[in-house]
């Protein structure tokens, strides 16, 4: 039988990717260098087998979707709308900047000033999928930070939807082909007409509030009505689909229907269900088609990589990636500081945006076809993207060890309009209690359970909206992931008598575990797991208590009947058995 495409492209990319992944993590780099070159090895310019391109971007779009309706469960409004007093100028400031970079070492080389622009915008524009991996795999994503960094995200795709609206229309003005420009008539009514610019740009527009308008009042109701139907039949699998259902169909509705990109529209559906009871389960049930997917979309880029641009113009290349990751870097940063963020932030900020990938893939090809760009330029947008991806994970290595001297600053939160500098992650005065770590299904009942006994108590909680609530109702409670820098100090681990880790990711959960068993060898630390293997796991690394919810289900019910046959020479499994204790 012979192999299609869809396959071969699927084998390959993923198959290649895990080899080469699993080597850049033995070597200590990031396995995103091992997926780039998964891509090269299998793209057109290199010799061998060659993955069907067209079919990788599909695939790699659904990593996109996936992606960011995941971030989008683990957002809020309130938490977008926090940020637009440094999101909306900053983004606009920051592209503007870059932008006049890339037009300047354009006009050294002689490019005319229609080709400066669209590569010089091609360069301003961060990767929503490099971003937001960066910041998970650092558990900054709950983080101010973190939340600005996403804010920033969503402005600059806005952005990029409006450059893509209008380029056409300015092509001839510019230089290029003005084919999509040119009106028909010089009449009064083509002003209202989609094809001239005020029409074009008037007509994007009025699409983009449709569709805010449309998510926030219909899909709020609709889309939270529709999990929670499915979650009352007690179909693990018609849940699972009902969630890749709405993050697809609303992406791909969001798409065709009003002009948006496919990673808004579904990061805008997933901040609409996290309003929901049932945000934190609909992610867990996304999280390894998204993983899979997002790979896909890191080898797709790898496939577009022409490795001779290196040889042929490297004083270009060199220029383009000091660009884009000085450049953008320095841009955010340095906005940030000027509204008043402290340097953590602001670093974290511009380290996050130093790099670029999908939309500048999206409008240098555009730029191409309009006759604006020369093929040299997408090349060159194509190298910088791959170098600047590459170097981000190294940067981001290096800011773990200067955070420490960055952090001794005050940082600057937003709530409800209103700006105050407050301490980063003060310590807390509670001595002899208990750290929860997660504060869901199994996290309110511990909590419940260390309240009735009097015993003292702190929570750490990624979801700040949940945070908040506890917060208000008297609760001790640190937002942000137990594994961010500094955060269990804050906690005061030292001086802590339990940990108790309530979420339901055990190989997240080894995170923070190993280095509170390092920073206090008496404390107890008590976690979940749902295997033997994830036991062993959380055993190696200092867990004094690991329960396996399985077996304390049948243990419980085990219990049960014992005492309704009155068995006595019946035994049930011994505790041993049913959970794992090291001591």
């Amino acid at each position: 039988m012979p192999h299609t495409p869809l396959i071969a492209t699927l084998v390959a990319g993923l198959g290649l990717a895990f080899i080469l992944g699993t080597l850049a993590n033995r070597l200590r780099l990031s396995p995103l260098v091992g997926y780039l070159l998964a891509g090269v090895l299998i793209g057109p310019f290199t010799p061998g087998f060659v993955a069907d391109q067209a079919l990788a971007r599909q695939l790699a779009e659904l990593g996109v979707i996936l992606l960011m309706f995941g971030i989008g469960l683990h957002f809020s409004l309130h938490d977008l709308l926090s940020v637009r007093t440094i999101a909306l100028p900053g983004a606009f400031g920051q592209m503007a900047l870059v932008t006049s970079l890339g037009l300047i070492v354009t006009q050294v080389i002689g490019w005319p000033i229609g080709a400066g622009l669209v590569f010089g915008l091609a360069l301003s524009v961060a990767s929503t999928v490099v971003v937001l991996r960066a910041l998970q795999e650092k558990r900054q994503l709950e983080t101010d930070g973190g939340r600005i960094a996403v804010g920033w995200l969503v402005v600059e795709d806005v952005a990029m939807i409006l450059a893509l609206v209008l380029l056409p229309a300015f092509a001839g003005v510019l230089g290029g082909s003005a084919n999509r420009a040119e009106p028909q008539n010089s009449e009064m009514l083509t002003f209202f007409e989609p094809h001239t610019i005020s029409g074009a740009l008037g007509l994007t527009l009025a699409k983009l509030a449709a569709f805010f308008a449309l998510m926030a009042i219909v899909g709020r109701r609709v889309i939270p009505a529709i999990l929670h139907y499915v979650a009352h039949t007690g179909s693990r699998e018609l849940f699972r689909l009902a969630v890749l259902a709405i993050a697809l169909g609303v992406a791909f509705g969001a798409a065709e229907l009003f002009g948006v990109s496919f990673a808004l529209g579904a990061f805008f559906a997933g901040m609409i269900l996290a309003e929901s009871q049932l945000s934190q389960r609909a992610a867990q049930e996304t999280l390894p088609l998204r993983d899979a997917f997002a790979v896909l979309f890191f080898v797709s880029v790898g496939m577009l990589f022409n490795p001779m641009i290196l040889v042929e113009q490297p004083l270009l290349v060199a220029a383009t990636f000091l660009i884009i990751v000085i450049g953008n870097a320095t841009a955010a940063s340095a906005i940030a500081v000027m509204f008043g963020y402290s340097l953590p932030i602001a670093v974290t900020l511009g380290l996050s945006l130093a790099q670029i990938g999908e939309f500048s893939f999206i409008l240098a090809g555009l730029g191409v076809e309009l006759k604006l760009l020369p093929e040299t330029g997408r090349d060159l947008v194509l190298a910088g993207a791959i170098l600047s991806i590459l170097i981000n994970p190294l940067l981001f290595a290096g800011l773990d060890r200067l955070m420490p001297r960055l952090s001794r600053g005050p940082v600057r939160t937003e709530e409800e309009g209103r700006i105050d500098i407050t301490p980063k992650l003060t310590i807390t005065s509670l001595t002899n209690h208990a750290i929860l770590v997660g504060y869901g299904r199994v996290g309110r009942l511990v909590a419940e359970t260390l309240r009735n006994a009097g015993q003292p108590y702190l929570i750490v909680e990624e979801r700040q909206v949940v945070a908040d609530q506890l917060r208000a109702g008297g609760v001790d409670v640190i937002s942000g992931n137990a594994a961010q820098p500094g955060l269990l100090e804050a906690a005061n681990v030292n001086s802590a008598k339990w940990l108790i880790s309530a979420i339901p990711n055990p190989f997240e959960s080894g995170n923070f575990i190993e280095y509170a068993r390092a920073t206090n060898p008496k404390l107890e630390i008590i976690a979940r797991a749902h295997s033997d293997a994830e036991v062993e796991y959380l055993k190696k690394l200092g867990a004094n208590l690991i329960v396996m919810g399985e077996k304390e289900i049948a243990r419980s019910i085990s219990e049960h009947i014992l005492s309704k046959i009155n068995a006595p020479d019946t035994t049930i499994p011994s505790d041993s058995e049913s959970r794992l204790t090291s001591e």
